[in-house]
This record gives C-alpha cells, sequence and structure tokens, in this order.
C-alpha cells in the first residue's frame, strides 16, 4: 500500500509503556498506519465541505478502544483538527486504561506522568526511564490545547448513545486475543448498523480488520478497501437509509 498522509518516521516516543500505558493482552496499533487511515478518513470528509467545515473541531468515535492508545496517538498527532474524542469498549478494565492515556493529552496529565517517571529514574538510574523523559517533554509540546475526552464502557454491538461523529476509527477484535465473531461476522455487521444509527448523514467511517473478516452492510457505502500484511482497513460513509 502507498502512503499518502504519513511518511515513515520514528514514533519510539510512543512505545507502549514508555509513557503511554500498555497492559498484556491489549494490542496496540501501528502509528503510521493509524495515522494514515486517519488521514484517508478525512479527506473523504473534507471532500463533503469545500469550504473547510472540517479543518478543526473533528468529533472522533472509537468504539473498541481498548487501552486507548489509538485514541490517546491521535489526540497528539491532530490536536488542532480534533475538538472531542469519544471511545468505549466493553471491557471495564481496558476502559480504565483508556483514562490514564487520555490523561495523557491535558497538560497536568502529561506533567503527572513526568513526575512519575522521574520517581522511577529516581529510584533505579534506568536509561530508559531517562529517554522515557525526554519522550514527556516532546509529547507536551505537541499538545496546543487539553483534548477533551469522554470514555465509557459499552457493547458496540448493543446499544450507544448518539455521539454523532464525523469520523469513526475502530480496529475490530480479531485472533486468539479475544472473543468476537464465530466465523460469521454477525457481531461485525450488528456494530456497523449501531454505528450507522448513532452518526450524522456525513459521518465516515474507518475499519481496520482482519483479512479473514468481512463486513456487509448496506447502509454504509464504500469508499475504499485496503490491504496492509495481515490487516485491512475500509473506509465508508454513511447511505440514507
Amino acid at each position: 500500500m502507498e502512503y499518502l498522509y504519513c511518511q515513515n518516521s520514528n514514533f519510539e516516543d510512543f512505545a507502549s509503556g514508555r509513557v503511554l500505558h500498555g497492559a498484556g493482552g491489549v494490542p496496540n496499533f501501528p502509528v503510521r498506519l493509524l495515522l494514515e487511515i486517519y488521514g484517508r478518513a478525512r479527506s473523504w470528509l473534507q471532500s463533503t465541505e469545500p469550504l473547510g467545515l472540517w479543518e478543526r473541531d473533528i468529533t472522533i468515535y472509537d468504539p473498541c478502544c481498548g487501552g486507548g492508545y489509538g485514541l490517546a496517538v491521535l489526540g497528539f498527532f491532530k490536536n488542532k483538527e480534533i475538538g472531542r474524542i469519544y471511545g468505549s469498549d466493553i471491557d471495564e478494565n481496558r476502559i480504565n486504561l483508556a483514562k490514564k492515556n487520555a490523561a495523557l493529552l491535558t497538560e497536568d496529565g502529561i506533567r503527572k506522568r513526568k513526575d512519575e517517571i522521574r520517581q522511577l529514574y529516581d529510584k533505579y538510574g534506568k536509561k530508559s526511564h531517562l529517554e522515557a523523559l525526554d519522550s514527556c517533554d516532546r509529547l507536551r509540546d505537541m499538545l496546543v490545547r487539553d483534548m477533551s475526552v469522554e470514555l465509557f464502557r459499552a457493547d458496540c454491538t448493543g446499544e450507544l448513545p448518539e455521539i454523532l461523529p464525523d469520523l469513526i476509527i475502530t480496529d475490530v477484535p480479531y485472533g486468539n486475543l479475544v472473543e468476537w465473531d464465530n466465523g460469521e461476522n454477525v457481531s461485525l455487521n450488528e456494530m456497523a448498523e449501531r454505528l450507522w444509527a448513532i452518526s450524522h448523514g456525513k459521518t465516515v467511517l474507518a475499519v481496520c480488520m482482519d483479512k479473514r473478516q468481512r463486513m456487509s452492510c448496506h447502509k454504509w457505502k464504500r469508499l475504499e478497501r485496503q490491504t496492509v500484511g495481515k490487516r485491512k482497513f475500509e473506509i465508508l460513509r454513511k447511505g440514507d437509509f
């Protein structure tokens, strides 16, 4: 796949456990791929409003946010564009982890995280802690403003609040880490139905999944589909029904 919106770069500041919080069994989405998908989805959103309505104050939602790693990455890189972030997950423990990562998207939160890492460096004197302190400074410099983030526990195949997101970007469960589908993609299609119901007429949906998964929901119009290694992603726009 040709990358159009994110060149290859050093993303070590976003290594899980360095500044952003991680946990066992909680996969982290590749930073470059996430930013590329966001760029492509945003370009489709922008195409609906030639006067530039979507230059800033975009509302973004991830219905399978896990530990909030992807939302935190977008919050740092797209701080000037994204006005509100919503995230949900069925697992309460993952939501608690996501809240810790969301807190880093504020001046106070990144300061407290730096204090935590400094205490670890004072106690253990590890080079990795010293490098993490430098990462804290660089992440703080990326924050133009504190981000508005709301996280809640929800089953994305069930009832969801009417968020009216502009962009929905999510990496759905697959593989042996989670239980999701019985091979018939029922959960994936139910999620698509629920997301359609909480979206406005120009919402763009970007879903990353395993190549074997299939999403078929006629209420969403497919705009593009790309395969990247073992993953694929589809970008769709809400249809009128």
